[in-house]
């Protein structure tokens, strides 16, 4: 058994927001007792197969399980109202609701061997009749080599863990931010950014032109992305959420810990930070977020901020942020 096995649960429960997680909108029950009974007992059968995912030891258990669940909850979902029923027993399966209750979405990764994982996941849509409306995402991270620079749909997802979902307006248009993780290689992962919006259709789309790198020279002539990812060290704790206090996404400043700036896998923070923040309807990048450059542990991270339900500490977050501001600049 690896190292790596052990590790996995930790990080996705790290990764994993509650319903009643910050940001996320507590529904009120509109299912029936019967169907709360139905989709209890679905839970329970669900409950197994998702633990096998993560924690069964050949692939080919793995993927068994999978493919059980994934049948499983298309079958739960389709009880009226379901969309109702948190499945909060679903441990090892991120289950998030968007702020505006109009959609929820569940992500989950399987690992197919040591290099290889691959993220599943489903949009299901609020309904006036409680009947189901459901996208699967595709994963297709393993068949591009440019993963930020295309608008996809859900059959050509770029896969993540989502553990945040953020909700602007633009002209009228619901833009939603979407903060997930995903368990790359064996020595590195990655932390993504991407925009979820739908079409005319009701479809999902992901990506947009939602970045801005103007305020920083040194992107600011790159190819335009519509999704972000930060790479770094499998080993390393990085912060990567959204400030509501700042209105900002701020995430850990890397470096090469080698001086070998093509090697993703060498990449961990050096204690300042960069972010993004919400203007004219896009994320700004900013270079450096604080006048100061942070010692290690003076701005929290990911695995200091969660409450005891595992869900992101927000007071936490705000109090440290308030204090980073008030610290004088760097002569």
């Amino acid at each position: 058994m690896t190292l790596k096995k052990y590790i996995f649960p930790v990080l996705l429960s790290v990764c994993v927001v509650s319903e009643k997680g910050i940001g996320q909108t507590v529904l009120h029950n509109h299912f029936t007792g019967n169907e709360k009974v139905q989709l209890g007992k679905q839970q329970d059968s669900l409950t197994a197969f998702a633990y096998e995912i993560v924690n069964a030891p050949e692939a080919e258990q793995r993927f068994r399980a999978d493919s059980f669940f994934i049948r499983m909850l298309v079958r739960s979902l389709k009880i009226p109202n379901s969309f109702y029923f948190p499945f909060d027993s679903l441990q090892t399966i991120s289950k998030l609701y968007a702020p505006d209750s109009s959609f929820r979405i569940f992500t989950w990764q399987i690992k197919k061997d040591e290099y290889v994982y691959f993220q599943r996941g489903a949009i299901q849509m609020k309904t006036d009749d409680g009947s189901l409306k459901l996208f699967p995402l595709h994963d297709y991270s393993t068949f591009t080599s440019k993963p930020a620079d295309s608008i996809r749909n859900a059959n050509n997802w770029i896969g993540a863990i989502y553990y945040r979902i953020i909700q602007k307006n633009v002209n009228g248009k619901k833009v939603y931010t979407l903060l997930g993780f995903d368990d790359f290689t064996i020595n590195s992962n990655k932390k993504w950014m991407d925009i979820l919006t739908f079409n005319d259709q009701g479809q999902p789309v992901f990506g947009g032109p939602y970045f801005s790198f103007k305020n920083d020279s040194a992107k600011a002539s790159k190819t335009p992305v519509v999704r972000f990812y930060i790479e770094y060290k499998k080993e390393a704790s990085t912060t990567f959420n959204y400030d509501t206090t700042l209105n900002m996404i701020i995430y850990d400043h890397l470096i090469s810990e080698s001086e070998e700036p093509n090697r993703k896998e060498t990449f961990v923070p050096d204690g300042d930070y960069e972010g993004f923040t919400w203007q004219n309807g896009q994320w700004l990048h900013v270079p450096k977020v604080f006048n100061s450059t942070l010692e290690d542990g003076q701005f929290p991270a990911e695995k200091k901020i969660l409450n005891d339900a595992g869900g992101i500490d927000e007071d936490a977050l705000k109090a440290q942020s308030e204090k980073n501001k008030k610290k004088p600049p760097t002569p």
